[in-house]
């Protein structure tokens, strides 16, 4: 049978963030707690220039066809390893009558799996671009719900989505969904200079005891400190602080990443610290210290990627060559 309409096909444009600190909230009074919209994290990020692109195509097949969905990251088809997208999928399939033949790709600007907010940036433009593909008629506020959840469930991330919806730099003063953000104010002129040295799996610190509960002290302990002066230089120095108080550099052995940032702290510079959760460090600076900082990131050449961005205070969720027929 030939199909029933043309295949129709979005862009949708979500950035990149790095986080800064959290402290990972999955108990309410000692019990854990289970309504996925309910957990999360309270700490703080940042938007950055860099972003993932997704590209859905989608055609409505027969009725008695089954929905089906290929899903590929930077080229690498993934299918349903890609957990949170393929989550999303399965969530937007029962909402709709008819089965589909989706194709989604994800083209991601800066390293999977490195502390660059990837898998929220993907399970977004994932679910906003369905939404508008499929006449779904969710609220952007349902949308980023189905996000949050899809995280949270496969542990690819806790506040990633609500930061990412919420713009620029942003506390996360509560967690869970909907989101509780304040934006900070920061220079137009500030550069973000990042370099990775490769993937941490959010799913393994989640389920490590120790570290976790170093987190959820260290987390707290840094939220409360930014909160007294709440400014994009107290928001660097406190999230090295985290990084120093939860021992995560010692505990996975970040031998790299430790020695770097002793270096970056040596510079006349703003300030710098590791993203969460990836053996990548950033270092906030203006544009008259960006050599000597690169100089310093060089010096760990070929094992580092290094990006110069800034950070993205812009709408979060942007249509690209929307091209649409009714499905």
């Amino acid at each position: 049978m030939g199909m029933v309409s043309n295949t129709n096909k979005i862009i949708v444009e979500v950035p990149h963030r790095i986080s800064g600190f959290f402290e990972i909230v999955d108990k309410k009074n000692g019990i854990p707690i289970k309504n996925p919209e309910e957990i999360g994290s309270r700490g703080a990020g940042f938007n950055v220039s860099g972003v993932g692109k997704t590209v859905i195509s989608c055609k409505k097949l027969e009725k008695e066809e089954q929905s089906q969905c290929t899903i590929y990251i930077n080229e690498e088809k993934l299918d349903n390893k890609a957990e949170t997208t393929y989550f999303v999928f399965d969530y937007i399939r029962k909402l709709i009558d008819y089965p589909i033949n989706v194709k989604i790709e994800h083209f991601f600007d800066l390293p999977v799996g490195c502390g660059y907010g990837a898998s929220g940036s993907g399970a977004l433009g994932t679910i906003f671009g369905l939404n508008k593909l499929l006449n779904l008629n969710l609220t952007n506020l349902e949308s980023g719900r189905v996000a949050h959840i899809a995280e949270v469930i496969n542990k690819t991330g806790l506040g990633t989505v609500c930061g990412q919806l919420g713009r620029g730099l942003c506390v996360l003063k509560e967690p869970g969904y909907p989101c509780n953000h304040e934006r900070l104010k920061s220079p137009n002129d500030l550069l973000v200079i990042c370099g990775s040295f490769g993937t941490i799996k959010t799913k393994s610190i989640l389920s490590d005891k120790t570290l976790s509960s170093n987190i959820k002290e260290a987390g707290k302990f840094a939220l409360n400190k930014l909160l007294l002066e709440p400014n994009y230089k107290n928001f660097v120095k406190v999230s090295y602080q985290f990084a120093e108080n939860t021992h995560i550099m010692e505990i996975l052995n970040l031998d790299k990443t430790k020695d770097l940032l002793n270096n970056l702290h040596k510079l006349d510079i703003i300030g710098a610290s590791m993203n969460q959760l990836g053996r990548s460090v950033y270092a906030f600076c203006k544009s008259e210290k960006e050599k000597e900082v690169y100089e310093i990131f060089n010096t760990y050449k070929p094992e580092i990627k290094t990006f110069t961005l800034t950070i993205n205070n812009q709408e979060t969720i942007n249509f690209k060559g929307k091209r649409k027929e009714n499905i």
